[in-house]
């Protein structure tokens, strides 16, 4: 053992001997080199100089510390109000003058409704104005229970989940099930609410364009490579299409029936969210899925608020039951914020009744829809965006100015044109800096069952005069 030692000693010294003159200078300066790192100290210590007591003081009066937030002009648009007096039903008081409103979501004409006002001032009468807690501390009012009740009937699902504020439905719904490491497709065209869904889930999101339903098979094609290549994490991985029925910002509808299709090709799951189509679309106003004949339990989660057709406040999502009684420990708006006012969830049954009562109202709504979208084509400077059966359609310069703020402030001197001459419309706002694909700027012009041939007339005829003397 000994002999076998030496004679590895003998061959080390010889291969030294033999080696390279370069080669052993080369290692020579690596071992120096990491002898060096050593034994050297990681930092330097610089010499510290002790400021006195007012070279402190002086120090601390000029530092100035960054703002908050950008200075904003007190002449800045969005600090300037239309103020409202009086419901803002078919006509509206604006700013001391009443106008013909072609501007708040009241497509069914019941927000000022005299049975549904009687029923909420029975219940406010009966309960008081507010809740004053969440529904699981003494906020779940037995009013709740029978809205929840009958939205479920309503839409034949096995259950709803009622929310308090419109915004927060789909916001709180979408994390509520998609986590981190999820992975949801969602329309480029998706409106802010669920924008804030997405960003709550912390999953990976995948966006496809709107309504192209070739880039989103590509994309759910390229997601299937991927599970492929690492089964065991497709097992856990949880995929979601989120879409709207209706678009508010572009005022057309989703291919309801092809997403359907991709959805058992791919095995994902389907949230709807119909706030714009619910009490719309439809033989009886069910929304998107009656529109198209698709069987509602194809969707996994249909989410909507009260806002529009209903003329309340408040959202609601529906579905199968072991699906929305998840939302009831998980939904944030649901658990951690006081629930919807009785007097509102009364108002919504109401509602509720009305359209169960009247289904007529939805094919007046349409006849409105298509009436108006034929009369406001072919003006001059504006392009119209929407589908004719849509209640919100969207006006948009034909030609932009290459400047966004330029052609909000065109677009805003048309709205307040047609406000001087008592026509109130509005111009669609978006938070520019948020939003994650920025629509063109565009006049939103709301249709109801309230407005009259001659009111649609004199709207049109406002904007066509607008248009002709703003865009020249």
């Amino acid at each position: 053992m000994a002999s076998g030692q030496q004679w590895v000693l003998v061959e080390m010294v010889q291969a030294f001997y033999e080696a390279p003159a370069y080669h052993l200078i080369l290692e020579g300066i690596l071992i120096l080199w990491i002898i060096r790192l050593l034994f050297s100290k990681t930092y330097k210590l610089h010499e510290t100089y002790k400021l006195t007591e007012r070279e402190k003081e002086d120090l601390i009066e000029e530092w100035q510390p960054d703002l908050l937030v950008p200075l904003i002009s007190k002449d800045h648009p969005s600090l300037k109000y239309n103020i409202v007096s009086g419901p803002p039903s078919h006509k509206i008081i604006v700013n001391g003058k009443e106008c013909i409103n072609f501007a708040s979501f009241n497509f069914l004409g019941l927000l000022d409704n005299e049975r549904v006002k009687e029923k909420a001032l029975m219940s406010l009468k009966k309960y008081g104005v507010g809740t004053c807690g969440p529904r699981g501390f003494y906020g779940t009012f037995d009013v709740h229970l029978e809205l929840e009740n009958r939205l479920a009937k309503f839409m034949k699902t096995e259950e709803a989940i009622i929310y308090s504020y419109g915004f927060a439905t789909m916001a709180s719904a979408i994390p509520a099930y998609s986590k981190r490491g999820d992975m949801i497709f969602v329309d480029e065209a998706a409106c802010f609410s669920i924008q804030k869904g997405l960003q709550a889930s912390r999953s990976f999101i995948k966006y496809f364009k709107h309504n192209d339903m070739e880039d989103l098979e590509r994309l759910l094609k390229e997601q299937e490579l991927e599970d492929q290549k690492n089964p065991r994490k497709a097992r856990v991985t949880r995929k979601f299409i989120v879409v709207e029925g209706m678009y508010i910002n572009t005022a057309d509808i989703c291919p309801l029936p092809e997403l359907v299709k991709l959805k058992y090709r791919y095995k994902v799951r389907i949230f709807l969210e119909e706030s714009m189509s619910f009490g719309v679309l439809g033989e009886h106003g069910k929304g998107v899925t009656e529109h198209f004949g698709v069987n509602i339990d194809d969707i996994d989660l249909i989410s909507a608020n009260m806002e529009n057709a209903v003329a309340s406040i408040g959202g609601f999502c529906c579905g199968r039951s072991f699906v929305i009684d998840h939302q009831r420990l998980s939904g944030q708006g649901y658990c951690f914020s006081a629930s919807l006012p009785p007097m509102l969830a009364a108002a919504a049954i109401e509602a509720l009744n009305i359209m169960e009562e009247d289904p007529g109202i939805f094919i007046v709504l349409r006849e409105k829809c298509k009436h108006v979208y034929k009369a406001l084509q072919g003006i001059p400077g504006l392009k119209l965006v929407g589908e004719p059966f849509a209640p919100a359609l969207h006006l948009q310069l034909e030609k932009s100015s290459g400047s966004r703020s330029s052609d909000m402030q065109l677009l805003r001197s048309i709205v307040d044109y047609c406000l001087e001459r008592k026509v109130a419309l509005t111009l669609a706002q978006y938070l520019e800096k948020e939003e994650r694909f920025l629509t063109p700027p565009s006049i939103r012009v709301v249709v109801t069952v309230k407005q009259k041939d001659d009111d649609i007339q004199k709207a049109v005829s406002c904007i066509r005069e607008a248009a002709s003397v703003l865009l020249k």
